[in-house]
């Protein structure tokens, strides 16, 4: 059974940073592409980043290039996404998700068949 498990979530003011984790489990890590969503209150879950299995390509929403970084690690079974210069409309809960295949053709919220239980981020003003 695959279970993804985030941290990292917490409290930070405006330009500060934050790094979260996400640890999988269940299945081969490598073999599949991991993605970071988000969801602000009143709001849909929306694509942030995202790497392939091997970690060679990435993916981010504009609104996180340049201040975001996601990497992963394949020995940990982990995916981290590095955020800095957060803004306060960053604030949100933070999910991590593992893809169907290795690589993304496109990004597609359908196409990640399992997700984390979400860590929360809150940026103050």
């Amino acid at each position: 059974q695959v279970q993804l498990v985030e941290s990292g979530g917490g409290l930070v003011q405006a330009g500060g940073s934050l790094r979260l984790s996400c640890a999988a489990s269940g299945s081969t890590f490598s073999n599949y592409a991991m993605g970071w969503f988000r969801q602000a209150p009143g709001k849909e879950r929306e694509f942030v980043a995202a790497v392939s299995g091997n970690g060679r390509n990435t993916y981010y929403t504009d609104s996180a290039k340049g201040r975001f970084t996601i990497s992963r690690d394949n020995a940990k079974n982990t995916v981290y996404l590095q955020m800095n210069s957060l803004k306060p409309e960053d604030m949100a809960v933070y999910y991590c998700a593992r893809h169907r295949r290795p690589d993304i053709a496109v990004v597609a919220t359908t196409e990640f068949a399992y997700w984390g239980q979400g860590t929360q981020v809150t940026v103050s003003s």
